[in-house]
């Protein structure tokens, strides 16, 4: 992103000439309506055109202006270049922890985490962002239109498109029929191609590259029914609901904890479903103790990447064979994932809510040109790859398995 620049003009006015937005991204962004939705495929300018947007608001109205975003690190990562855009000239004071800026006309543009929506009330403010709206929680939304009511602030609503299933859809809608008070605005790579943003060779390529309906809601910003979840929402839900007498565990998958993550052990019966779920976090030591006394002599897959190398040779040092290793890289996590994906669509018994909850956040991503699976950034991922590596050993027909299918 350019600068934006102060330029003289013989008055006691400060003029300033920032980057200049590509029609249809100025349309969108700049619409006169007080709550604008945008979604917006990847790469297309929503984020440098609604940093745009409020360094206008701010220069209108001191007081407060809040960019939101999921998490933090997206937070700063908005900070840094909207710090990067205003001129040095206009910035009173900068805050590197409480991510603000603030400017000579009493303006504070704050960026926050939407990771506690609770937080979030409170403040009269003049202009909101929420950015990458489809993965915040509603109650972020809840939270920031009350802030908005006092001040009768503004807001631009922007994200990717992320299935049907979530609020930002539903509004998104909801403004495109016309609400009042609301605008509409859609931008996909189309439109970033004609406006000398991206690179139309590039699209191709994407679209040559993954899948169709990956292309189409990261590209065309066109929703499909279970958006970026490669399971289905549909399927695990029907697993969830699915009945079955609990029956002892005849294999596990181990997730071992890595920085803030959980160790997560779950566990399958002779028919493949949920029997047992653990989840925890505790020194290696005491790890490795629940692992033995929990798995026993049953045979069972553990994570061994990193830090989980040293850690099998600790759970195999007595002379136990019934525990193998599974290093995670983007290739192996992929086929793995998909080999999950393919059993809940045949159908088995979940059990746990959290192992529920952790399958419908997961979601695709499209990264140099690969398609990769994950948890989104801040949530944890740990009880699916623990259930993906309990699947993937009850499928291994080797362990003689295959006498309960």
């Amino acid at each position: 992103m350019s600068k934006a620049q102060p330029v003289e003009n013989g008055s006691k006015e400060l003029v300033i000439e920032g980057p200049s937005l590509y029609p249809k991204q100025y349309l969108a962004i700049m619409d006169p309506a007080r709550h604008c939705f945008i979604e917006a495929s990847t790469k297309a300018g929503k984020t440098v055109g609604c940093i745009v947007w409020q360094f206008h608001q701010c220069c209108l109205k001191a007081g407060h202006h809040w960019w939101v975003a999921p998490v933090y690190q997206q937070a700063r990562i908005a900070y840094e270049r909207a710090k990067e855009y205003i001129p040095d000239s206009i910035i009173a004071a900068t805050n590197e922890t409480g991510l603000y800026i603030k400017l000579i006309n009493g303006a504070t543009w704050t960026f926050k985490s939407g990771e506690k929506p609770d937080n979030l009330y409170g403040e009269d403010v003049h202009s909101v962002v929420i950015d990458e709206a489809s993965r915040c929680k509603e109650a972020v939304w809840t939270a920031i239109r009350s802030t908005l009511t006092a001040t009768r602030g503004r807001s631009r609503v922007i994200g990717n498109v992320k299935g049907r299933k979530n609020w930002f859809y539903r509004l998104a809608r909801r403004a495109q029929q016309g609400a009042r008070a609301y605008a509409y605005h859609k931008l996909n790579a189309y439109d970033a191609v004609q406006g000398g943003v991206l690179a139309a060779q590039e699209i191709e390529d994407a679209r040559a590259d993954m899948p169709e309906h990956v292309f189409n809601e990261l590209y065309l910003a066109l929703a499909t029914e279970d958006g970026s979840n490669p399971f289905g929402v549909p399927s695990i839900l029907k697993c969830f609901a699915r009945y079955a007498e609990q029956k002892p565990a005849v294999c596990y998958g181990i997730d071992l904890a890595k920085s803030v993550d959980w160790t997560v052990i779950i566990g399958l019966d002779e028919n493949g479903n949920e029997s047992e779920f653990h989840r925890f976090q505790k020194p290696w030591n005491e790890t490795i103790d629940a692992i033995k006394r929990i798995v026993g002599n049953v045979d069972a897959l553990v994570d061994s990447t990193g830090v989980g190398d040293p850690i099998l040779d600790m759970l195999t040092a007595d002379g136990a064979t019934n525990f193998e290793g599974f290093k995670f890289s983007s290739q192996s996590k992929q086929q793995l994932m998909e080999g999950l994906a393919a059993d809940i669509n045949k159908g088995f018994a979940i059990r746990s809510e959290d192992i529920k909850n952790e399958l419908e956040e997961f979601e695709f991503a499209y990264v140099n040109r690969r398609v990769t699976y994950s948890a989104p950034v801040g949530l944890h991922d740990d009880a699916v790859c623990a259930l993906a590596l309990a699947r993937m050993i009850y499928r291994d027909t080797s362990r003689g398995l295959n006498a309960w299918w």
